[in-house]
């Protein structure tokens, strides 16, 4: 999935702006040694979190972060994460069992649980929710295949369930998708029993069925509010949406007729340390609200007012907040006596800069693409992210396998190896010979009204400037970024991409050519010789063999350069004494049920 990255440059807010928020930093840190700011007083039974904004609830589009967390608290899947278990590990939640699969892989067939309900809404008869079926399930994946709602999640399905790319392909060709005629490969046997017949084995169909993608929708409503139906969920979760001012602010209610199938009541938790929670009906909080803040001091100043939970730290307070201790990042003293909680972990992610292989400048030119991530000086960003990273030598991240940490940093920083590839790519001393000018790039920036964001900018921008290279800026909001993207209207854009699951495929499958914008390949890189890998590997399961295969394709894709591979990003994030339960996880969709205040 896709999220927000400090690569998304913008411009550096004006030196009396920083002043006026440093100063104002200055005080609200001081009042965490004497009094609590009596501004904001949390209600005991609601949790305040932060979104970013979001193209609206529908799990067909959940292909970043904001939108998959959202659709996650209404909507669900046959399976979910454990969210206790270290490592991640897979239990039915929709589903009533694990699926019973046939001696060669191709036929899955699933239990669905029974006594399952949609919320009520005006979309069903008489308002009142109706009983989810298998037919569901049937319904919600071929909507996943409809060109016409645009999905970015047929990657998931594509090439892998019988006759489902022909439903597709029939569906473009006549302008409309005939959703009572279902392919081969997707059946309700009845209304328990969902069955799935796959083209090839498919490993990771069970990772793949714990995906927003994968969520179950009802066709009443998509059929009765239409084009508005992304600002009307009707899921069977445990939030319903209570209010709404979009891209602003978002109230979700305890769904009063939900219970977690797998779970319930919160009776589990860390075996080292279980939840003292253990016997309340989940969800456990009635209430959560959450505010669109793109601005990390924003929300650090609400955080300090007791206006948020949770809170991550921008770099303008990391030096305020965290401590350089020989075991690594710390609370500092008078941080820690409020009972604010720091935690931090790895991610299972990667950021990078991409390039779009349409653009005829940087797609059809390695040299060029290599000249600039050899321009880019790790170290000194590295330094300003405050180390919240690793540096990376591969698109994939440590935690899945295929990755290799013996593997060099394939561009390190070298701006005399950096200058000599600009000349090999046609553009000595950065001047586009057919004008004399300076080659000028284009840098698609989303979340542009964070401060990080525009310091980035120009972070990035003046590395480039050291080997005459000129990087233009252009201004998003997060959805009309994402659109640019699915478009193949960026020359270059910032990204980091968090694995759906933790498997190495997962990440390979944003260099496989069927998958270009506007699925998940969003760089719309094709390399035939990359693709014959990729469906080699995709179809076994993991062993020494697989591994291998991931190896070779990530080093074939590191060669060719279609991102500059900027770190591993580790997750740091302060929490409220009152806030229980909140374990970070790389899968956090649907999590929120599990949070409790006191």
């Amino acid at each position: 999935m896709n999220s927000p990255s400090l690569s998304h440059p913008s411009l550096r807010p004006s030196a009396p702006l920083r002043l006026c928020v440093g100063i104002l930093l200055s005080l609200l840190a001081l009042s965490l040694s004497s009094c609590r700011p009596a501004d904001h007083a949390p209600d005991p039974d609601t949790v305040y979190l932060t979104t970013a904004r979001f193209r609206g609830f529908e799990p067909a589009l959940a292909g970043d972060d904001a939108t998959l967390r959202a659709c996650g608290k209404i909507y669900e899947t046959l399976y979910q994460y454990d969210y206790w278990a270290r490592p991640y590990r897979i239990e039915p939640l929709l589903a009533a069992d694990a699926p019973t699969v046939s001696p060669d892989g191709l036929v899955w067939a699933i239990p669905v649980r029974p006594g399952i309900y949609f919320s009520d809404d005006p979309c069903f008869p008489g308002g009142r929710g109706r009983e989810l079926t298998a037919d569901d399930f049937v319904y919600s994946f071929l909507r996943i295949a409809d060109p016409a709602v645009g999905s970015s999640g047929y990657w998931i399905f594509r090439g892998k369930i019988a006759g489902l790319d022909d439903f597709r392909a029939r569906a473009a060709a006549s302008g409309r998708a005939d959703y009572d005629a279902p392919p081969p490969g997707l059946r309700a046997l009845d209304d328990r029993t969902l069955q799935i017949t796959l083209a090839e084995p498919y490993p990771q169909l069970l990772w793949i069925l714990a995906m927003p993608y994968a969520a179950a929708v009802p066709r009443e409503a998509v059929e009765h509010y239409g084009a508005d139906f992304p600002n009307h969920p009707v899921g069977t979760g445990p939030y319903v949406l209570a209010s709404m001012r979009q891209n602003h602010r978002y109230e979700y209610r305890a769904n009063p007729a939900w219970t977690d199938p797998a779970h319930p009541r919160a009776d589990s938790g860390p075996p080292d340390a279980p939840t003292p929670d253990a016997g309340r009906r989940l969800p456990l909080a009635p209430r959560i609200v959450e505010s669109v803040v793109g601005d990390a001091s924003t929300a650090w100043l609400l955080f300090l007012s007791h206006a948020l939970d949770k809170s991550g730290i921008g770099n303008d307070q990391w030096d305020s907040v965290i401590a350089s201790t020989p075991d690594g990042p710390a609370l500092r003293p008078e941080i820690a006596a409020r009972g604010i909680r720091l935690e931090s972990s790895p991610t299972l992610a990667t950021s990078y800069y991409s390039f779009n292989f349409d653009d005829p400048v940087v797609g059809p030119n390695r040299a060029l693409r290599q000249a600039l991530a050899h321009a880019f000086d790790y170290a000194e960003w590295a330094r300003f992210q405050n180390g919240r990273l690793l540096p990376a030598n591969s698109v994939l991240p440590p935690g899945v396998a295929g990755y290799d940490p013996s593997d060099p940093l394939p561009y390190p920083f070298d701006l005399d190896r950096a200058r000599a590839l600009l000349a090999e790519a046609g553009y000595p001393g950065g001047r586009d010979p057919a004008t004399g000018r300076r080659l000028e790039l284009t840098l698609e920036i989303g979340n542009a009204e964070s401060p990080e964001v525009r310091q980035a900018a120009e972070l990035f921008a003046s590395f480039l400037d050291k080997i005459g290279v000129r990087l233009v800026p252009s201004y998003n909001n997060w959805p009309t970024f994402l659109k640019k993207i699915e478009l193949r209207q960026a020359q270059m854009f910032g990204l980091i991409w968090l694995g759906d699951y933790p498997d190495a495929q997962n990440f390979l499958q944003l260099f496989y050519s069927p998958n270009v914008s506007p699925g998940p390949n969003r760089c719309n890189y094709v390399n035939p010789a990359f693709d014959a890998l990729y469906d080699r590997l995709v179809a076994l399961p993991e062993s020494p063999e697989r591994a291998a295969l991931c190896r070779e394709a990530a080093r074939m894709v590191m060669a060719d350069c279609p991102w500059i591979v900027t770190g591993y990003p580790l997750a740091f994030n302060l929490q409220q004494p009152r806030l229980r339960n909140s374990v970070r996880t790389d899968f956090p969709f649907g999590t929120e049920k599990y949070l409790a205040v006191r």
